[in-house]
């Protein structure tokens, strides 16, 4: 019988395809190379400059200073991925898709310089930060997209993304988002890719995004619904609502905002966010309901506050304080396992290798 403990399949890397049983502790959903300035604000070319008098007021509002959202230096970027690997992880998916200036190159380069696995990501964000040929195109046009990005490469590269997502949402629903998220359950069945999705902040959002997925035949087993900790900040929620529900669709949820310990969501003030522990607490809900092959976990980087260079918790916080912790409450060894190593390579392994359709060639 084969064991439960190693995954099988492949995972996509920046430098290629790897076997997923190779890796032991993976951060599923982080940002290393990317721009998310909001629509209409614009970050000077300098930079802000962020120093011991201004990084706490900065992380605390971070979305008021736009070149905190933007880091594109790749020699950072490796520094950051070795650091994570001294805390003992080995592999980070990078979930800039297109609209958040992805770089598959520069990750390539981090990639090799720090001797971390990187995943590159396929798909598109919300509407507000795409192109108009983007936000115009249909359902087939963006399926095409999608699986030449995991199958040849990502803009005019041969590097191959190894995900697809996190497709961007809005609450309502902009048409183009319908029709990406379309896209993505099309492109995962023709390569066998897992999908991420970044819902729309309101409660409802992530039922009808799973709706659209299933509907179109997507295996939710291997769909992750991103933001748990801003989306539904009072837990697990019961049935009905709430991670717990959803869980219980058949789909993965993440919690994905550790290491944030503010006591407000930085894009509404009115949403109070959960602290890690709070957070463990909801994952303690899901595990005590037989649930605990649904959970991911991960920090979301995407500013530069929240990276150790300038001084934020890194991309290793969840090893280096998260994961002792959890031993400290009583979650087991097999309770941090399959949150740090099996449900990620769950989600990203590919049951078979993706190669250029035919009608590509």
């Amino acid at each position: 019988m084969p064991d439960p403990t190693q995954p099988t399949g492949i995972v996509r890397t920046v430098c290629g395809d790897r076997p997923a049983a190779e890796f032991s502790a993976v951060m599923v959903h982080e940002h290393l190379l990317y721009d998310i300035v909001p629509p209409g604000q614009r970050a000077d070319e300098a930079g802000t400059e962020i120093g011991l008098g201004n990084r706490w007021q900065i992380d605390y509002l971070s979305n008021r200073t736009a070149a905190n959202a933007r880091q594109t230096d790749r020699g950072i970027a490796a520094e950051e991925l070795a650091a994570f690997v001294a805390d003992g992880g080995d592999l980070i998916v990078d979930q800039s898709v297109g609209g958040l200036a992805r770089d598959a190159e520069g990750l390539a380069a981090a990639s090799r310089a720090s001797g971390c696995a990187v995943v590159a990501a396929a798909g598109t964000y919300t509407a507000a930060y795409l192109d108009a040929k983007t936000r115009a195109a249909s359902a087939e046009a963006l399926t095409a997209r999608f699986v030449e990005e995991i199958t040849v490469g990502l803009d005019g590269t041969t590097i191959r993304a190894g995900l697809i997502g996190e497709i961007g949402c809005s609450w309502p629903l902009e048409d183009c988002e319908r029709r990406a998220l379309v896209a993505a359950a099309r492109a995962a069945q023709a390569t066998g890719s897992g999908i991420s999705v970044h819902p729309g902040r309101d409660p409802r959002a992530p039922f009808e995004i799973v709706e659209i997925l299933a509907a179109e035949g997507a295996d939710l087993g291997r769909v992750a619904i991103c933001h748990m900790d801003r989306t539904y900040p009072e837990g697990a929620g019961a049935d009905g609502h709430g991670p717990l529900a959803l869980a219980r669709l058949g789909v993965m949820v993440e919690w994905d905002f550790f290491g944030v310990e503010t006591s407000h969501y930085w894009m509404d003030p009115e949403v109070e966010l959960p602290t890690d522990r709070g957070r463990l607490r909801a994952i303690r809900a899901l595990i005590d309901a037989g649930l605990r092959s649904r959970i991911l976990v991960s920090h979301d980087i995407c500013t530069r506050t929240r990276t150790l260079r300038w001084g934020g918790h890194g991309y290793g916080h969840f090893l280096r304080n998260v994961v002792p912790m959890m031993r400290r409450l009583g979650f087991t060894a097999e309770d941090v396992a399959h949150l740090v190593r099996l449900n990620p390579l769950g989600l990203l392994a590919m049951p078979r290798v993706a190669t250029i359709p035919e009608t590509a060639r």
